[in-house]
């Protein structure tokens, strides 16, 4: 496994290359781990028998690695083939004064790459952990490990972060200085953010088992 240090710019590639809207693309590799960071779903694209598939699924990373995990029996986690996986964060809708020039303000990431099936039992296991850390930080502490026979039935991909491509959309609708601006119509931006809710207990736990603190405090935090 290549342990080296990817460089602080993302490569450009036929894969990779921005063809449209060229001004929101970013080549800082800053930005990709700061868009992988403020997510956990990602969707993962991959062909399977000659037909495109896409599935959501849960990810986690490193330096070098991004980490996605499901069933052995999932055909879409079969690895050794060609994979696309995105993350997207919608921050508001751009209202113009006309439909044809409405948007989105949103962080989008891209990752090309070869799907490597971890087999490693030590980069599996630190793997998985990462995953759970990222989704819910402080989590692989308090729960069970996962055992030798959820380990077997459990696929893990690894796919390198070296060729992504980046775009992030900010700011006012384009409009304002055509010739829709004589209108009058409202134009601006619906802002959109997640925020988690507080912990809801599972009624099958005793009434006295307390919410545990990394959970307690993400409550009425933003995700993303």
């Amino acid at each position: 496994m290549d342990a080296s240090p990817l460089p602080a710019d993302l490569p450009l590639t036929e894969l990779t290359r921005h063809r449209r809207l060229r001004e929101q693309g970013s080549l800082r590799r800053a930005d990709l781990e700061a868009i992988l960071d403020a997510g956990f779903v990602c969707h993962l694209g991959v062909v399977v028998d000659g037909r495109p598939l896409v599935v959501p699924t849960v990810y986690g990373r490193d330096e070098r690695w991004l980490y996605v995990h499901g069933s052995v029996a999932s055909r879409s986690l079969a690895g050794g083939a060609p994979v696309c996986v995105t993350v997207t964060h919608v921050d508001g809708l751009v209202l113009a004064r006309s439909v044809f020039e409405h948007g989105v303000n949103y962080r989008s990431a891209v990752v090309h790459g070869d799907a490597r099936p971890v087999t490693d039992p030590e980069e599996k296991l630190e793997g998985l952990r990462r995953l759970t850390e990222h989704a819910a930080p402080g989590q692989w502490a308090y729960a069970r490990r996962p055992n030798r026979k959820e380990l077997a039935a459990t696929t893990l991909l690894a796919v390198s972060l070296e060729h992504a491509s980046v775009k992030i959309r900010t700011g006012a609708p384009d409009d304002g200085d055509g010739p829709d601006a004589a209108l009058g119509l409202w134009a601006g931006v619906l802002p959109l953010t997640s925020v988690w809710g507080a912990p809801v207990t599972d009624p099958a736990l005793p009434r006295d088992t307390p919410v545990p603190a990394h959970l307690a405090r993400r409550g009425g935090t933003r995700q993303g």
